[in-house]
């Protein structure tokens, strides 16, 4: 149990320690489905946005050219941007609960708001709102499953959350083969519905979530003990563990810092200055890698293969299960083996398959079935790889900053890698040559290859430890 010393002096508490101790329960489960839904999704609307690409360009409305479709993949990446930065501010200074139920409202107010675009503009800033609404809800959904679940499960639940991105992609890729059908509904009007999808299921969640608690972690660092410790005994009460006989390792904190933005900067460039370089370096090299191929998807398999739009989305579920089955399969060996083994042998075996790819792109000896085929095999690794690097981010900062953290990560490595990148590849596939795109694709490879080197060089051992030992807690006394 946490104890106060003295009226203003410092807290002992044990409230991490009886967390970690804990076997997966049901409760495990509900935090997992309930706060995973977000990656869900954003893989819905990330995939629709793709699967789409070619019915927004028919569109009798919209009519939108292969650039202005990139530049509206990059208005959702902005949007993420911003919904980071700001939600990820509050998630640290108004806890994980409050934002998650905030973000996640405004996820479904703009998806369904992109379903009535009557133009460019319209339909680009909707899908900013959008972005924003996924991008606060990572930063306070990774905080708070970061937090709640035990150390030695952290990473596999980790990796599948980010990897159930997928599920969200293969749910958008089934309903495209239907909303997309011009048999079935009007050319303007199955894109328009396709949106509906996200709000329908996120619906849903916002109930679910109210059996979700507050993160006993972030109490505890604000000196509200007597409700983190009624939250873990009822989280005790519901994994069936009785309250420990022995004494638990505890942590004392003072309960005075709580990150401000001083400390925010102080603790980035100076306490953990190689740990920034290697989470900007992971975040980016992915971002870029993922955001390159997989905005653009749906306008190669046209563009180049002359797959129709109503067919795209079996491409987009082959490749949606490749995704998700790499973090789902590989998740386990990054809590035995270990995380800097684990991360550099991904991103590595992603980046070098890329560029084998690419040269077969460019000599004209895949088909659309066999590029999908050799996509599905790199983004199996691609995907875990993905999914490590928000988990570096993660666990590796202190308790006070880390959504903030992890937007700020996010953030910068999709301006460095991402944002630009559907744009990009946008117009090299407007440019109609193969061999600009192979180029695009040799950089990405490049930059898997360069984290793949860095994680080995300046890696964190993290695996089934505390986050407290990963990371102390800047009001550790």
């Amino acid at each position: 149990m946490s104890r106060r010393h003295t009226d203003s002096g410092p807290v002992e508490t044990d409230i991490p320690a009886r967390l970690d101790r804990l076997s997966w329960s049901g409760f495990h489960t509900l935090v997992v489905v309930a706060l995973g839904i977000t990656w869900i999704l954003d893989g819905l609307e990330v995939t629709v946005g793709g699967s789409i690409a070619t019915a927004l360009h028919e569109s009798p409305v919209l009519h939108l050219s292969e650039a202005a479709i990139g530049a509206a993949a990059t208005a959702y990446l902005l949007g993420n941007v911003v919904g980071a930065l700001g939600f990820g501010w509050l998630t640290d200074q108004l806890g994980r609960k409050r934002l998650f139920t905030i973000t996640l409202g405004l996820y479904l107010v703009a998806t369904a708001a992109t379903a009535t675009a009557w133009n460019f503009p319209s339909y680009a800033f909707c899908r900013f709102l959008t972005g924003a609404g996924i991008g606060g809800e990572a930063t306070a959904i990774n905080s708070a499953i970061q937090e709640l679940i035990p150390a030695r499960y952290r990473g596999r639940t980790d990796l599948a959350i980010n990897g159930s991105f997928w599920v969200g992609a293969a749910l958008a890729a089934v309903a495209s083969l239907v909303l997309l059908n011009p048999a079935i509904l009007p050319p303007d009007l199955g894109w328009r519905a396709a949106f509906g999808l996200g709000a329908i299921l996120g619906l849903g969640v916002l109930m679910l979530r109210r059996y979700v608690p507050e993160s006993p972690r972030w109490l505890m660092v604000h000196g509200r003990l007597a409700e983190a410790n009624r939250i873990v005994a009822d989280i005790e009460a519901r994994a069936d563990a009785p309250p420990p006989d022995v004494a638990l390792p505890t942590l004392r904190l003072s309960g005075t810092r709580h990150g401000g933005a001083g400390e925010v900067v102080r603790t980035l460039l100076t306490t953990y200055r190689q740990r920034t370089v290697l989470g900007v370096v992971l975040v980016a090299a992915q971002a870029f890698f993922y955001n390159a191929i997989f905005f653009t998807y749906a306008l190669i398999l046209g563009h180049f293969y002359g797959v129709p739009s109503a067919h795209i989305g079996w491409y987009l579920l082959l490749f949606a299960v490749g995704n998700f089955f790499g973090p789902l399969i590989l998740g386990p060996f990054f809590d035995t083996i270990g995380r800097r083994p684990m991360i550099a042998a991904t991103y590595a075996i992603a980046g070098l398959a890329l560029a084998g790819a690419a040269q077969l792109f460019a000599h004209g000896l895949l088909d659309a079935t066999t590029q999908t085929l050799a996509w599905t095999v790199i983004f199996f690794f691609a995907s875990a790889a993905a999914s490590s690097a928000y988990l570096t981010v993660s666990e590796s900062f202190p308790l006070e900053i880390r959504a903030l953290a992890i937007a700020l990560f996010y953030a910068l490595g999709t301006l460095l890698g991402g944002a630009a990148a559907p744009w990009i590849f946008g117009r090299l596939i407007q440019h109609g040559q193969r061999a600009s795109l192979v180029v695009g694709y040799d950089v990405g490879a490049a930059l898997m290859l360069i984290a793949a080197a860095t994680e080995l060089a300046i890696g964190v051992a993290a695996e089934r430890r505390s986050l407290e030992s990963v990371a102390a807690p800047l009001s550790r006394a």
